[in-house]
């Protein structure tokens, strides 16, 4: 990137969950988990990635399957971009 972030990452990353507005985000009713579905990746091959030592450590957080899981970000980052 060539454009340093101007943001407070400090004060963000000790922000609470109850710190945070989510005023302005709609509430997720049953209508949106009838259309949610879980992005497995399908056709995945085996490749060497270097990622931050934090990002991995949260996938793996997650519990087992973080490679999937990391995939699936992955894809839905590409589907977004796409174009």
């Amino acid at each position: 990137m060539s454009k340093s972030s101007k943001s407070d990452w400090d004060r963000i990353g000790a922000m609470t969950d109850d710190a945070i507005d989510t005023t302005d985000v709609p509430p997720l009713g049953e209508s949106f988990f009838a259309k949610a579905a879980l992005r497995a990746p399908e056709n995945s091959i085996p490749v060497t990635v270097h990622v931050d030592s934090d990002v991995l450590a949260w996938f793996q957080s997650q519990g087992e399957q973080c490679e999937p899981r990391m995939s699936a970000a992955l894809r839905i980052y590409v589907e977004a971009h796409r174009q």
